[in-house]
């Protein structure tokens, strides 16, 4: 338990001063969340607690985000996405035949592609990195969200290819989030805490 304090308290700190070491800093905390989830839910057969995951938080995000998070997650069989990579971006389709995790895609999808384009990064503890270039390059990207029968429509362009690279990496991890939820996020933060 004293261990466990440390490495939040180290998380915390070096979050608040904004030290350099954000992926290594959020590897940590991630190992810790997830090691305290597994350990309130592990013994009894439980998944996640979606509604309490402390990674679904950031530094710079709402409640509703978090929470719009968690009902994704919760839900990710419920969604289907389509992704096609363009020379110069990525064309994605995002849907859900259940209404209410629908209404969650389109505000969550709406929402970031806003936030991507102010700048104004969440700071979700288990984002990926790719998010960083993108949040750095907003302003230079081109967006189109368009929410008809087929789903919500996004295409994302860039004249950047190190942008372009991102949108490409970042559109494949969502996608796997969609096909496998909590284990996708599991999957990407080992494969970089081994790097």
């Amino acid at each position: 338990m004293h261990k466990s304090k440390i490495v939040l308290g180290v998380a915390v700190v070096a979050i608040g001063l904004g030290v350099a070491f954000k992926d290594t800093i959020q590897t940590q905390m991630y190992a810790y969340m997830h090691s305290s989830m597994h350990d309130r839910h592990g013994a009894n057969g439980m998944g996640h607690d979606m509604k309490n995951m402390p990674g679904l938080r950031g530094a710079n995000a709402s409640q509703t985000e978090s929470d719009e998070l968690a009902i994704m997650f919760e839900n990710f069989d419920r969604i289907t996405r389509e992704v096609t990579n363009l020379p110069n971006g990525i064309r994605t389709v995002t849907r859900s035949s259940d209404e209410d995790v629908m209404a969650v895609l389109v505000n969550h999808i709406v929402g970031m592609v806003d936030r991507v384009s102010r700048g104004d990064d969440p700071k979700i503890f288990i984002q990926s990195p790719t998010l960083d270039v993108l949040f750095a390059s907003g302003a230079e990207m081109q967006s189109q969200i368009d929410v008809t029968e087929e789903g919500v429509v996004v295409v994302r362009t860039s004249t950047d290819p190190n942008v372009v690279e991102a949108l490409h990496v970042h559109a494949a991890e969502i996608s796997d989030m969609a096909d496998r939820g909590m284990q996708a996020v599991h999957d990407a933060m080992a494969q970089r805490a081994d790097h």
